[in-house]
């Protein structure tokens, strides 16, 4: 079976949590080269979750990868 993803994957360099309206919060990820170009990923929709498959589109070693998770 070939790859599906372009590059290796990774882990993120830093996680966390925003709050926005009571009671809701958003999960936040980075990964990638921490001084690289950001590039905000946005998933399908509620549910589906940020996961390593999506940090595998962008090179690594260019970007700061920046994935929302509702």
């Amino acid at each position: 079976m070939a790859n599906q993803y372009f590059f290796p994957p990774i882990d993120p360099f830093a996680t966390g949590v925003l709050r926005v309206e009571h009671p809701h919060e958003l999960y936040w990820e980075q990964c990638g080269n921490p001084e690289g170009e950001p590039i905000l990923v946005l998933h399908g929709g509620p549910g589906a979750g940020c996961s390593a498959h999506d940090r595998c589109f962008y090179d690594p070693s260019h970007f700061r990868i920046i994935l929302l998770d509702q």
